[in-house]
């Protein structure tokens, strides 16, 4: 437990035998094959920043009643999504921690039982993580195309059984991942799941840049001066961009980790590339720092209700 960190079940391939995997580190040739030495330092305070800004943006939805409606209940459940990333990345730090000094004594069957907790946890905050990004980019899109119809087709109770179906089935899933967590097949769902949000995210945001980019082009043709309808869709098209890079950059890498485990666990270059894990869980918390200055800052009533928050307004 020298480097513990989330997700270690999935650090490396268990279909290569460890002299493979030394040898071909060896073939591979050179201290790149190592990969960066990260200090616990800083999965602590990404975490920590991470669960502060989460825990931010979950107080002011529930504080103001102008942000219950479905659009913000999906960001508020994203929250909490980010938040559980943070909260299992700090309770698995410190629990190692402590046992490393010696603070924490526990038999070997309890500590492998704690992992396990935690490792669920911190899957099924994954699993949901990714769901309400993909809830959200429809959201928007009915908001965009279907602006008469959507509280009709968005309704209260309809978010009320999303939310509640994606939670349910991310308790599901991070429990057959823990408990099958040896067979590709576990591991070609979770890239099929990623795979699927991703084109589903790409297909959808690139259609409203692509209503964006037209509305700025009527205008522009007109020969009209700038006004806050254009700055307003440049302002939505630069958001997109924006979301799509950040979701790619964040969890591409994690992804092209699993893949390359089911693909090639013994070739000696997917070898170097799995001493890289640590970097991209690094990757996937920073996206949950990130997530609420994207989805939730940018809001203007949501980010009135954040000082009134900071500044114990209630």
């Amino acid at each position: 437990m020298s480097t513990l960190a989330p997700l270690r079940l999935l650090r490396e391939p268990w279909n290569a035998s460890e002299g493979n995997q030394s040898n071909a580190t060896v073939g591979a040739g050179g201290s790149w094959c190592q990969g960066p030495d990260i200090p616990n330092e800083l999965f602590l305070a990404l975490g920590l920043v991470s669960l502060v800004e989460n825990l931010l943006v979950v107080a002011a939805i529930l504080k103001n009643r102008n942000l219950h409606s479905p659009t913000y209940y999906f960001i508020c459940c994203l929250a909490v999504s980010d938040m559980l990333v943070s909260i299992s990345n700090l309770a698995e730090m410190l629990f190692m921690l402590l046992l490393e000094h010696g603070v924490l004594v526990m038999r070997p069957s309890i500590v492998r039982h704690m992992d396990s907790v935690i490792d669920m946890l911190i899957c099924s905050s994954v699993v949901s993580s990714l769901s309400f990004l993909g809830v959200i980019a429809v959201d928007r899109y009915i908001t965009i195309f279907y602006a008469l119809r959507y509280h009709s087709i968005m309704t209260l109770q309809r978010a009320v059984v999303t939310m509640a179906s994606i939670w349910l089935a991310s308790t599901v899933s991070s429990t057959v991942l823990i408990t099958y967590y040896r067979s590709n097949t576990i591991l070609l769902f979770l890239i099929g799941f990623f795979l699927f949000m991703l084109v589903l995210m790409l297909v959808l945001y690139i259609h409203m840049f692509a209503l964006a980019r037209h509305h700025l082009h009527s205008i522009s043709s007109q020969q009209k001066p700038p006004t806050t309808h254009r700055s307003g869709s440049l302002k939505g098209a630069v958001t997109l961009t924006i979301l799509l890079g950040v979701f790619f950059i964040c969890w591409g890498p994690f992804f092209f980790h699993l893949i390359l485990i089911v693909t090639c666990p013994t070739n000696p270059f997917c070898t170097c590339f799995f001493s890289y894990f640590n970097l991209f869980l690094i990757l996937i918390i920073c996206n949950s720092v990130i997530d609420p200055l994207i989805y939730a800052f940018r809001s203007q009533e949501l980010r009135r209700t954040l000082r009134e928050v900071v500044t114990c307004s209630w």
